[in-house]
């Protein structure tokens, strides 16, 4: 076996070797953004259904109980589609808190509401 022929077999496995591994990579992200947001969902869906409050919860309530950063309940919480954001208003009129609440879409005040899709 020449040297470029070698040169050239190791570049083709390399190439294939990269493909592999960014394939497995990105499944992997995206199996942990999926993860997340069910574990959001799922908190969610429980809070709502023990009857004390509303289910509303804080990203700091979010965080603490999920184990997960901001970041990381923020994204799980825009991505899904059950998940309701709200704000808490100041004494002068301005959002001071952000809340999420789990909305499966049986009320009919959210029906049609635009940038929500419903499956």
């Amino acid at each position: 076996m020449t040297y470029d022929r070698f040169l050239d077999l190791a570049g083709n496995w390399a190439a294939i070797l990269t493909a592999v591994v960014a394939v497995f990579a990105y499944g992997n992200y995206r199996w942990d953004r999926r993860s997340k947001r069910r574990r959001l969902e799922e908190h969610l869906r429980r809070e709502k259904g023990m009857g004390h409050d509303d289910g509303q919860r804080s990203i700091q309530h979010l965080m603490a109980y999920l184990g997960m950063s901001e970041k990381d309940v923020l994204e799980a919480a825009f991505a899904s589609k059950v998940v309701e954001r709200r704000t808490r208003r100041d004494d002068q009129g301005f959002a001071s808190i952000l809340l999420f609440e789990f909305d499966d879409g049986e009320n009919e005040t959210n029906r049609g509401r635009v940038g929500k899709s419903r499956f």
